[in-house]
C-alpha cells in the first residue's frame, strides 16, 4: 500500500508541476499587447519593390534630374504613406549620371545587377536612355523615361518605354496648329545644331513645308550670343513666324535681337521654352510666344493642383514639366504593380498595356513600340506668364 500511495503521490505531484508550468506560460503570453505595427513600419509580409531612377543630379543638367527625382519621390511617398498597395512597400534608389553617357551606363548597370531593382524611371536625357537601353534589355528590367525625347528611342526594345512626346511629334503638331489654327503660311526656322534642335527642325520643316511655305532655315550653336546674321537673312525672306528649335536662354536672346531689328513675327518653340528664365531674360520680347509643353502648372484640375501643392510644400518651388512627367511615369509603374504584380516582367506587361492613363500631364497610352500617345499641350506667354491655349 505504501508503495502504491507513494507512486500515486508522485503522479499527482508531476501533474501539478505540469499544470503550474502551463499556467505560467499562459500568463507570460497574455502580457502587454505589442499592438499593431507603427505607421511606416514594414511588416514581415511586406514585399519591397525597388524603384530605380537614373538622371543628372549634379552637373550642368542637374535641375532636370533633380526635378525627375522629386516627382518620383512624391509618387513613392503617396503609396507608402497611404498603404495604397496592400503588402507592398516602394523603395526609391536614385543614381546620379552627371549627364554623362558612360556614367549613365554605369548607373543602369548598378541598379540592374547590384541593387536588383524591379523597375527604373529614367533616363532623363535621351543620351542616358540610349546608354541604358541595351543594359536594361539584357537584364530584363522595365524602364520608363519621363523626358527622353529622341526620335525612335524605344523602337526594338520591349523593356524601354517613355512618358513624353518625341521631338518629332511636338514639332509636327505645332506646325499643324500654326497653319490650321493660327492661319500662318510663311515660316522661318532657327535651330540649335545639336540632336534636340536638329530633330525639331526636321519635323517642323517637313510638316510646315507640306502645309505651307518654309522660306529660310538657319542654324546656331549652343551658348551663342549673337544671332543678328541669321535674323538678317531671315528678315529678307519676310516670314510671318519663326520656329526656334532650341532652349529658353537662346530663345529669349533671339527674341530680343529680333525685336531690336524690327522683325515682327510670331515666335514659335518647343518644350525647351518651358522655363521662367524665358521671361526673365526675354521680357516683352517673348510676349505672345507660343510653344509646346508636356505640363502646365496653372491647370486648375484638382489632380494637377494637388501635385503642385505637394511639390511646393516639399521642395519650396514650382514643379516643372520634368517633375510632372516623372510623377506620371511613376504612377504608371504603380498602376502596373496594382494590375499585374511586383516582378519586373509583370511590371513590364502592365506598362506595355497602359491605355488612357489619367495623368496630370494628360491622358496617356503606350503604343506597341513603347512610345507614348498623348496630346501636346500648347502654351502662350501672356502678361509674363504661361497660359494654356490648347
Amino acid at each position: 500500500m505504501t508503495k502504491k500511495i507513494l507512486s500515486l503521490l508522485s503522479v499527482l505531484l508531476l501533474l501539478a508541476i505540469l499544470v503550474s508550468s502551463g499556467c505560467g506560460g499562459n500568463d507570460q503570453a497574455s502580457g502587454p499587447d505589442p499592438g499593431p505595427a507603427q505607421e511606416g513600419e514594414e511588416t514581415p509580409e511586406s514585399t519591397v519593390v525597388k524603384v530605380g531612377m537614373v538622371g543628372p543630379l549634379s552637373g550642368g543638367a542637374a535641375t532636370y534630374g533633380q526635378s525627375v527625382r522629386n516627382g518620383v519621390e512624391i509618387a513613392v511617398n503617396e503609396v507608402n504613406e497611404n498603404n495604397e498597395i496592400e503588402g507592398v512597400v516602394l523603395e526609391l534608389l536614385a543614381e546620379d549620371s552627371e549627364g554623362d553617357w558612360s556614367k549613365a551606363a554605369n548607373a543602369f548597370s548598378k541598379l540592374a545587377e547590384q541593387d536588383k531593382v524591379n523597375v527604373i524611371v529614367g533616363g532623363v536625357l535621351s543620351s542616358e536612355s540610349e546608354a541604358g537601353g541595351p543594359i536594361i534589355m539584357s537584364a530584363q528590367i522595365p524602364t520608363i523615361s519621363p523626358s527622353s525625347t529622341a526620335t525612335g528611342l524605344t523602337v526594338g526594345n520591349p523593356y524601354l518605354f517613355r512618358n513624353c512626346l518625341s521631338d518629332e511629334v511636338q514639332a509636327s503638331q505645332l506646325a499643324e496648329y500654326a497653319v490650321t489654327e493660327l492661319g500662318l503660311s510663311k515660316f522661318a526656322i532657327l535651330y540649335t545644331n545639336n540632336d534636340y534642335g536638329v530633330a525639331l527642325k526636321n519635323a517642323f520643316e517637313e510638316t510646315a513645308g507640306s502645309l505651307a511655305e518654309v522660306l529660310a532655315v538657319e542654324a546656331f550653336m549652343d551658348n551663342d550670343e549673337n544671332f543678328k546674321p541669321q535674323l538678317t537673312n531671315i528678315q529678307q525672306q519676310n516670314p510671318e513666324a519663326i520656329f526656334i528649335a532650341g532652349y529658353y536662354t537662346e530663345a529669349a536672346k533671339i527674341a530680343q535681337q529680333a525685336k531690336e531689328q524690327g522683325l515682327e513675327v510670331q515666335l514659335l518653340g518647343a518644350d525647351g521654352f518651358y522655363s521662367p528664365v524665358l521671361v526673365e531674360i526675354g521680357a516683352d520680347a517673348v510676349e505672345g510666344a507660343i510653344f509646346t509643353a508636356g505640363f502646365h502648372s496653372g491647370d486648375e484640375s484638382p489632380a494637377v493642383q494637388n501635385f503642385v501643392t505637394k511639390y511646393r510644400e516639399l521642395f519650396n518651388e514650382e514643379p516643372d514639366m520634368f517633375a510632372a512627367q516623372a510623377y506620371d511615369a511613376a504612377r504608371i509603374v504603380i498602376e502596373a504593380i496594382k494590375t499585374k504584380g511586383t516582378t519586373p516582367e509583370q511590371i513590364r506587361e502592365g506598362i506595355a498595356e497602359t491605355e488612357n492613363f489619367p495623368g496630370i500631364t494628360g491622358n496617356t497610352s503606350i503604343d506597341e513600340e513603347g512610345d507614348t500617345i498623348k496630346d501636346v499641350l500648347i502654351l502662350k506667354v501672356e502678361g509674363g506668364a504661361f497660359d494654356r491655349i490648347r
